[in-house]
């Protein structure tokens, strides 16, 4: 809608996105009131009553409403006065212990923030997602560590409902809402996992707030055994629980409800693991209404982090687009959880799954049985893979062949298209007394890709078709089949060793194969833009993190208070943290300044000193990562919260960098933020970003980067290049002083010396005579000489 929201209405805001009015005053509260009257009476006098739906007023920092209506009636809205922008609702999804110690926070950033018992102190970090599971220990309150600080620019509430009582807000958790409007709109919900109350019934945004902001030192304890400690990156954050998202469904307009209310009680960062999971098809993705919260979110002066997305390791599948939210890409650490089994030949072959051994601490052999060898002769079921290969149904084998055994299970048809899962084997395991289970690879299916889950019985999966084969050979080697191929000796034998047990070696970090890539796309056809996406690279591959034991969607981890996932889900929250640490430190920094620093200070090496991997499309396949697979490198919090340099870009600088993108009509832009097209670029590059992203070089370009001190001292930096291949870039000053709060522009000159038809990577680096070293990644496709 046309009038201002109340956020930014006359003078709430200064330059730098600080609140400088009470926005529930009584001024605020009447232009609020205003606005919702509006809402309603363009729709009464548009729409017939008892034809529409309205399911929320926004009016905090954007003017307008959700309605649940017919695709005519929104074309009718769409043309009425005062109306600037009508979308569709595309759906939200969720984008699915060690990482405190792999990132180096206990000894460094904990210590110099008073340790893990101050580390977040002050912080409000606000998480939409499924909800939150109260009692779980990584969010209870400790009364002899009470919260020191003040809060006074956050006032939430505490909404209460099923398994939600008012004494669920503790302090640590510091407000909690729910939003179900758009999801009731669209669905009948299950009343058994739908609550309609913040608690969380999927257990993911429990994971995602713990990851961020859980307690420290929390025992991880999975099927009674000890896994070691959790803690969230930073542990005495508040968190602040806005659920959007059901087991049964998510909409965008319960997630931009929450967003808008979010921003309004106050939080200081945003965690978004949730989102579209497609571009929108009739807007160029800057612009979606999801797109357009975040960058309101951020002119508030709230830092907005979102996943990256899971549909790597293809180029362009990047869910964030804007420059005004992190995009936070997936990665490995060097901590796994290696099993294997043991066969009568003393061969041992490797696997994975979070199980106990088999009988005698995995050093007695037991009977190795093939499923399909134990399938029920007279049984009255279809002889399809899911009975005779899979161990999905318990009636279709031969309790007396499989009790006490270890019975191999095939990937076949039903896993290879999603009806079979793992959680059967374990309750036909249970069911028929097996030993244990060996789950191995297919020659006809090829490898899978296994993560480590927790079974309740023993049991390993051998994703490797080469390692099945192994198992294979040696199980037909040492059994006796009669002329019509039934088994009628076993011979051959195993056992299960502990797979429960972490290492801690290898090369790490490496970019997970899940974990989608750049280039970033303004528009549904993948056209690039001058954006780098992914922006950084933060662990999210096999977390421990707190877990809600109804999992609602993940049956194989009910019961479970932990569980370790997989996802950029689980990378966003963990740069979360890190953000709210450099918040603590330098509580006057802007969102930009702290996106800033986390880019500028990443590295992109990994433990050997090399160029950090990335996992290609096959098991086992590798390449070196470039920038859009990574984005500037590995978060490194010990130098985020003293970059030395910041690049700022505030509102102002987004709608320019908006209204001189090619080709664009500005009275979109209008219709979607309000502003008007007043002041370009002189290239959507230059917008004062922390790296220098150009989809297409002709000839040359000189671009501008913007650069404050935020040390304490004066400094004296030198400036060198990696030209990236095809290119020649100069700078300009090589070196320059800078005191304290002092801006210093630099110019960067690209020419392109030879053509190509791919992307091309170097940096700038800017080395300070105080230690300090700023890094700004080059992303380049160089199209034509001339």
């Amino acid at each position: 809608m046309e009038e201002e929201p109340v956020a930014f209405r006359g003078s709430h805001l200064c330059h730098e996105g600080r609140k400088v009015l009470a926005l529930d005053g009584e001024v605020s509260k009447a232009h609020a009131k205003h606005l919702v009257d509006s809402h309603d009476h363009l729709l009464q006098s548009n729409l017939e009553t008892g034809s529409y739906n309205k399911l929320y007023s926004f009016k905090h920092i954007v003017n307008g409403f959700s309605v649940h209506t017919t695709p005519s009636q929104a074309n009718k809205l769409n043309v009425a006065p005062g109306v600037k922008l009508v979308e569709k609702d595309r759906g939200a999804k969720l984008m699915t212990t060690y990482t405190p110690q792999f990132l180096g926070l206990p000894q460094e950033v904990w210590a110099k923030e008073g340790g893990d018992k101050n580390a977040g102190e002050g912080i409000v970090i606000g998480f939409v997602d499924t909800g939150i599971t109260p009692k779980h220990p990584s969010f209870t309150y400790d009364p002899l560590n009470p919260f020191t600080s003040n809060i006074s620019h956050f006032s939430g509430a505490c909404e209460t409902g099923p398994r939600f009582p008012s004494s669920s807000c503790n302090g640590k958790i510091l407000s909690a809402r729910y939003f179900s409007a758009g999801a009731q709109a669209i669905a009948t919900l299950n009343t058994s996992v739908d609550f309609l109350s913040p608690f969380d019934a999927a257990g993911h945004g429990s994971h995602v707030a713990s990851i961020a902001a859980g307690n420290a030192g929390v025992p991880v304890i999975v099927d009674g055994f000890y896994y070691g400690r959790a803690s969230g990156m930073a542990p005495r954050a508040r968190i602040a629980v806005y659920k959007a998202v059901y087991p049964t469904v998510g909409t965008i307009t319960d997630v931009v409800a929450a967003i808008d209310q979010a921003t309004m009680d106050g939080v200081d960062i945003l965690t978004l693991s949730v989102g579209p999971d497609e571009p929108p098809e009739d807007t160029i993705t800057f612009l979606s209404v999801f797109d357009v919260f975040m960058l309101f979110a951020r002119r508030a002066g709230v830092f907005v982090a979102q996943a990256a997305g899971n549909h790597g390791p293809d180029f362009s599948t990047v869910v964030s687009y804007s420059p005004w939210a992190v995009g936070v890409a997936a990665c490995s650490t060097d901590r796994s959880y290696p099993g294997s089994l043991l066969l009568g030949n003393g061969l041992k072959v490797g696997g994975v799954g979070l199980s106990g051994p088999t009988f005698g601490d995995g050093k007695f052999l037991c009977k190795l049985v093939l499923a399909k060898d134990a399938v029920r002769v007279n049984g009255a079921f279809p002889r399809t893979p899911a009975y005779v290969e899979e161990c999905q149904y318990p009636e279709a084998l031969d309790p007396i062949i499989v009790r006490g055994r270890i019975v191999i299970c095939v990937f076949s048809a039903g896993f290879y298209n999603g009806t079979s899962n793992i959680n059967a084997i374990i309750d036909t395991a249970r069911t028929l007394g097996f030993m244990g289970f060996a789950f191995v690879a297919n020659p006809a299916y090829g490898d899978f890709i296994a993560e480590p889950i927790p079974f309740a019985v023993s049991g390993i999966i051998i994703p490797k078709v080469a390692d099945a084969q192994i198992i294979s050979q040696y199980y037909e080697q040492n059994i006796q089949r009669d002329e019509r191929g039934f088994v009628i000796q076993y011979c051959a034998r195993a056992a299960i060793r502990e797979g429960r047990v972490a290492s801690f070696v290898g090369q790490a970090p490496i970019v997970s194969r899940f974990s989608s890539r750049g280039p970033d796309f303004v528009d549904i056809n993948r056209n690039p833009a001058d954006v780098l996406k992914p922006d950084i690279l933060a662990p999210g591959h096999q977390i421990w993190a707190a877990w809600s034991p109804l999992s609602a969607l993940e049956p194989v981890l009910t019961g479970y208070h932990f569980a370790l996932l997989s996802g950029t889900s689980m990378a966003t929250p963990h740069a979360v943290g890190i953000a709210a640490l450099i918040k603590q430190y330098n509580p006057s920094w802007t969102p930009s300044m702290i996106a800033s620093a986390i880019s500028t200070t990443a590295t992109k090496y990994d433990n050997y000193g090399e160029v950090i991997l990335a996992e290609g499309s096959y098991l086992n396949s590798y390449y070196p990562s470039t920038h859009l697979d990574r984005g500037a490198g590995l978060v490194n919090p010990a130098r985020a919260i003293d970059p030395g340099l910041v690049l700022p870009a505030e509102f102002e600088d987004h709608i320019n960098f908006l209204c001189s993108l090619p080709g664009i009509d500005w009275s979109v832009i209008n219709a979607a933020t309000g502003e008007r097209c007043s002041r370009l670029l002189s290239h959507p590059a230059n917008l004062n970003l922390p790296s220098v992203t150009i989809s297409t070089l002709r000839s040359s370009l000189t671009v501008k980067r913007s650069l404050k001190n935020v040390g304490s001292r004066p400094e004296t930096y030198t400036c060198s290049v990696i030209s990236p291949n095809g290119t020649m870039v100069n700078l300009s000053p090589t070196w320059f002083r800078i005191a304290p709060q002092e801006i210093q522009d630099i110019e960067i000159q690209f020419r392109v010396i030879k053509a190509g038809a791919e992307f091309s990577f170097g940096e700038i680096v800017l080395t300070g005579s105080l230690n300090h070293i700023v890094r700004l990644p080059l992303s380049v496709l160089p199209i034509s000489t001339s």
